[in-house]
């Protein structure tokens, strides 16, 4: 069962000269349980994609989309109150920097018994704030951090950035949502603790059947953690489909080249070896490419590339070129 289903979805930036598709036409798919990774570099609209999702762009931007289904129902024809309470009881979002996303003026306890809803607390009325400050200590419990007590009574410049993470993630956690959206979680972070705060995630994936959507620009962690996998390429959506079929398969040149390098790492090379890079940079985004936007920079790209390319299925792989690699052609 798909819990979020989006079809051609367009962010579009009302500036004041111009309109400029942030996005333009973005599709995903995400099914109850799943574990999909969003990856794209710095400025492809990753962040952009999600914070539309949630509701929370300000009126600079304008979100049209063919298709926003959540669980069967559609999120464009109802009210944007309504829209806003489906979201805030059923998906959750921890966002990157969470030193920063937290308050610095209110101790974590206080953060905490903020987002606790009272449908979750049992006992009388008298007894709630002692029911909520436990529930506090069990979610940062559940997330891994052993000391609740320093931790509940501290404010966020007296903990490691992994410990922030950990404590926006129980904030997440406080509605039991269906789905978490992570927007680079493990950015600037250490190793260990990176792999503690993905693993964090991976263990509510499966134990509680809870959906994630974890935004990266990490190949490497995608590739171990996701299931399946969403390329972005300034605000176009490349490539889609099995993480593992993605790596060893790719349909689109994009996708190749990212992935080329990703196979360097992990095998000896000779010492100076040239990366596998693609000509060019990234267009920004007052200059984007008409038609597919990698085109100017894309070993495939023939006249007909001026047109942006509709999307392709094969077997639940879909890319979006018209010079797909590695697809066998009918004879």
């Amino acid at each position: 069962m798909a819990l979020l289903d989006v079809r051609n979805l367009t962010v579009t930036l009302n500036d004041e000269f111009d309109k400029v598709n942030a996005i333009d036409k973005m599709s995903l798919t995400i099914r109850q349980g799943g574990f999909h990774g969003l990856v794209g570099e710095s400025g492809s609209g990753k962040t952009l994609f999600a914070k539309a999702l949630m509701g929370i762009l300000d009126n600079r931007w304008t979100v049209k989309a063919d298709r926003l289904f959540w669980q069967d129902n559609d999120l464009l024809k109802i009210s944007p109150e309504k829209r806003r309470e489906v979201i805030n009881r059923d998906i959750a979002m921890i966002f990157q920097e969470p030193s920063r996303s937290l308050d610095p003026t209110a101790q974590i306890l206080e953060q905490l018994e903020e987002v606790i809803p009272n449908s979750e607390l049992g006992g009388t009325f008298w007894g709630r704030k002692q029911a909520r400050h436990q529930y506090a200590s069990n979610l940062l419990k559940k997330v891994g951090i052993k000391s609740q007590d320093y931790c509940l009574a501290a404010f966020p410049h007296e903990l490691s950035e992994g410990q922030c993470q950990k404590v926006s993630i129980a904030m997440a956690l406080a509605r039991k949502p269906k789905m978490i959206i992570a927007d680079e979680p493990t950015d600037a972070m250490e190793s260990t603790t990176k792999v503690q705060i993905l693993r964090l995630l991976q263990k509510f994936n499966e134990n509680q059947s809870m959906a994630i959507l974890l935004i990266t620009h990490d190949l490497e962690a995608v590739a171990h953690w996701a299931k399946d996998m969403t390329i972005l390429y300034a605000g176009q959506s490349v490539e889609a489909g099995a993480c593992k079929e993605l790596i060893h398969n790719p349909y689109h040149p994009y996708t190749r080249a990212l992935f080329q390098n990703l196979s360097q790492f992990t095998q000896q090379a000779d010492h100076k070896t040239p990366l596998q890079t693609l000509k060019g940079t990234t267009p920004p985004l007052q200059h984007l490419p008409i038609g597919c936007r990698l085109g100017p920079r894309c070993p495939q790209a023939q006249k007909s590339c001026v047109q942006a390319p509709k999307a392709s299925r094969i077997k639940g792989h879909v890319f979006n070129c018209h010079y797909p690699i590695n697809v066998r052609k009918p004879v």
